[in-house]
């Protein structure tokens, strides 16, 4: 098959040949990058914080604000913003055809020489390879090993007092839903309503994946949040006003043990299969 993944990890994409797609998608990281916000070519930073791959086959919908319907469409995104790739497609694909490596694997792939459409479906379906459900918490569910005192009471908070599981649910802990969480009073990056020029659609961002949520830091769409108590606090807190601010975030108490017993369930879901894959 394509070997997707030289793509993946292969520079030739960018400009001026000093980045890859992971990059920002760092395989050691659940395929994120550990800055607030991604950088591209040149230093020039990006707006948002890079969100994880984690299952990413399994969403619905790409980018923060779900803006993009495929993973097809969502690979040419960083083809054409002058601070990511900064390269139009079209001079990627002339530059494949040089290479007489990636002719052949397109060929055989493909039955045809390297393309747009080439790389856009060679780099979506690598990413619907980075399957994620090895984690603590899986082997506990599937093969009853047993929780620590902290990650078990952490578990009851989680799934029982708490309401996590109102956008955190299912097999990959989010519902796939686009909400707004209170970060901010007034949010600098609107947001969903960039495409549907909703106004309920204000500052509404993806509830992501908690998979592999203990190593995919810094937090929130725009990276401002550093560490999973400060998440916590922020959630105790309620969260700022704002008119599109999720109904069910209210302003709630853990001591600092229930916090402490939470972050160990969270951290139940880190798959270290998923993040030492070669």
């Amino acid at each position: 098959s394509f070997k997707a993944k030289k793509l993946f990890f292969d520079p030739i994409l960018s400009r001026d040949s000093t980045i890859s797609c992971s990059t920002c998608h760092n395989p050691r990281f659940a395929f994120t990058d550990r800055k607030e916000k991604a950088v591209g070519i040149k230093g020039n930073v990006v707006n948002r914080n890079t969100p994880t791959l984690t299952n990413v086959a399994y969403n619905n919908s790409f980018m923060l604000d779900g803006v993009n319907p495929s993973l097809e469409n969502q690979a040419l995104v960083p083809f054409h913003e002058k601070n990511e790739f900064d390269l139009h497609i079209l001079i990627a694909s002339d530059r494949l055809l040089n290479d007489s490596d990636y002719v052949d694997l397109s060929m055989r792939a493909y039955g045809k020489n390297p393309s747009p459409f080439v790389i856009t479906s060679a780099l979506a379906n690598f990413q619907r390879t980075l399957i994620s459900g090895n984690s603590k918490y899986d082997q506990h569910i599937n093969n009853n090993i047993i929780l620590t005192e902290s990650e078990a009471k952490g578990k009851g908070l989680f799934f029982n007092k708490l309401h996590c599981t109102e956008c955190h649910s299912g097999f990959n802990f989010t519902n796939y839903s686009l909400t707004n969480n209170g970060l901010y009073e007034f949010y600098p990056d609107s947001g969903r309503i960039r495409l549907t020029g909703d106004i309920n659609d204000r500052a509404v961002f993806k509830v992501p994946t908690l998979r592999n949520i203990e190593v995919t830091y810094p937090y929130m769409h725009d990276g401002s949040i550093n560490t999973l108590e400060n998440v916590i606090y922020h959630y105790m807190s309620g969260g700022k006003n704002h008119e599109n601010k999720h109904e069910i975030l209210k302003p709630f108490f853990l001591n600092t043990n229930e916090v402490n017993s939470l972050i160990s369930f969270l951290y139940t879901l880190t798959d270290t299969s998923f993040i030492n894959q070669k």
